[in-house]
């Protein structure tokens, strides 16, 4: 409780939330990840996280930090530790229209950011399902990808410059908005993605570019993933790499958005195995000024190229938006896989990444794998098929612990062998840990450990998350 009164007197005693107050904070999106924390503290300013954080440094207290919730892997669950919160640091500190780059702190919404930079012609790419509520913080924090990497990158291209508070309360400012900076070791790049064990972020440098002038988007029928990568392969040729999205939904993918959401429409009048959503932005007014007809020339583009290729059968079959809200119709498609994949029961969550040529591999192995290890099983999945990150999910007859790990282990493995990554945009957090301890290199967890207690001696920075312990 001193310690909860020197934490009142620098944030403000109506700012420190105990006991049932924190229940906003104790639970995650997923309802997976609960926690009782000590308290919940609410600082306002960089100044105030630097205080917090030393006087928690002091008492060896754990820090948990915490954003939007938005979380998939428990990154913030607080069992008994201070949860320091950035809810309230929430300004847009400035727009930079010329240098193409915002200044934020972590708190902002990353809708509010969409928002704002939108009024000045420009757009910060980064999206995804939650962004109505995830934060700066947390997206940097566990190096978020997205809808739009296959065009901008995930967080750590889109992030310029970070302020970070250290564990010792010491603030390290890393906000710079150069494009080239070779003066020494890369801080910036070590706690994106860190989720708060090495240094809370306060603050940012992002990278913005100029808005669209206008979409191309369509939802796209192929024979194969195979024949996926042709049209994007395609697409990007035509378009000068235009590509913003390509994701891939399979059947069982649609047929379980329409049962999860009866009003929605079908895709396609038929139903197919392989389902792509591609969207094209374009920058360059000769893309995006009507012509006489009033058509658009990425549209048309667009639409000549999938010509082309229904009629080699390389495209089954096309829907292209018309408007917004046929676009806005595909995209909800899409972007409900977060609601369908908890929708239809208790499941084993995994979130991978392999070479884009061999998404069609993984899934078959590893559908053939899980029916080895539990035959009453099925599995769901949808992807970020222009980068090769594929959310698998598998749905057991009976989920048990054992045979959670069986079918995790088994995934693993595969990924493994085709040279891919276990963690693609979700982070670690503790729903990992095991995974990382199997997986990772030895020598590269050593070297994170060896990181974390330089910079966190006390190992007060969201403990127990992201770096396994050296034994189990």
């Amino acid at each position: 409780m001193t310690l909860l009164n020197t934490l009142a007197g620098i944030v403000g005693p109506g700012h420190v939330l105990t006991g049932a107050d924190c229940a906003k904070w104790a639970k995650d999106w997923t309802g997976k990840h609960t926690s009782e924390p000590l308290a919940v503290v609410r600082p306002a300013t960089t100044a105030e996280v630097s205080q917090v954080l030393a006087a928690a440094n002091a008492e060896a207290a754990a820090i948990v930090p915490v954003s939007g919730n938005t979380g998939l892997a428990g990154g913030a669950a607080a069992q008994g530790a201070i949860m320091l919160s950035v809810d309230r640091m929430n300004a847009i500190r400035s727009i930079n229209t010329a240098g193409q780059t915002a200044t934020v702190e972590a708190g902002v919404v990353l809708s509010t950011l969409h928002e704002a930079v939108e009024e000045h012609g420009l757009v910060f790419p980064l999206t995804f399902g939650a962004r109505g509520t995830a934060m700066v913080g947390g997206f940097l924090s566990t190096n978020a990808g997205g809808s739009n990497v296959v065009r901008y990158g995930n967080t750590r291209a889109l992030c310029m410059g970070v302020e970070v508070v250290l564990a010792d309360g010491r603030v390290m400012n890393l906000m710079s908005e150069l494009h080239k900076d070779n003066s020494g070791l890369d801080l910036r790049n070590l706690v994106v993605g860190a989720e708060g064990t090495l240094g809370i972020i306060t603050a940012a440098v992002l990278k913005l570019f100029p808005k669209p002038k206008a979409y191309a988007t369509a939802t796209v029928a192929v024979p194969s993933l195979p024949d996926a990568l042709t049209l994007l392969r395609t697409m990007q040729e035509r378009s000068g790499g235009a590509v913003e999205a390509f994701e891939y939904m399979p059947r069982r993918y649609i047929e379980s958005h329409l049962k999860m959401f009866p009003d929605a429409r079908a895709p396609f009048e038929g139903s197919y195995d392989t389902n792509i959503l591609i969207e094209l932005g374009a920058t360059a007014p000769s893309d995006a000024q009507p012509a006489e007809d009033g058509s658009i020339p990425i549209i048309s583009m667009l639409e000549d190229t999938l010509g082309e290729l229904m009629e080699g059968q390389a495209v089954l079959d096309a829907v292209i938006a018309q408007n917004d809200a046929q676009r806005a119709e595909m995209w909800a498609r899409r972007e409900a896989a977060g609601e369908i994949a908890f929708g239809m029961g208790k499941f084993v969550n995994t979130d991978v990444c392999v070479p884009v040529d061999q998404v069609e591999t993984f899934l078959t192995r590893a559908k053939a794998a899980v029916a080895s290890i539990d035959p009453g099983a099925w599995d769901n999945c949808v992807a970020h098929l222009g980068d090769g990150n594929i959310h698998y999910t598998v749905y057991p007859k009976t989920l048990t612990p054992q045979l959670e790990s069986q079918i995790t282990e088994a995934v693993e493995d595969i990924v493994q062998d085709l040279r891919g990554s276990f963690s693609a945009e979700h982070g670690i957090g503790i729903y990992k840990l095991d995974t990382m301890r199997r997986r990772k290199d030895p020598v590269a967890l050593d070297v994170m450990r060896a990181i974390k207690t330089a910079l966190d001696p006390k190992g007060i920075l969201n403990p127990g998350k992201v770096i396994p312990s050296d034994t189990k």
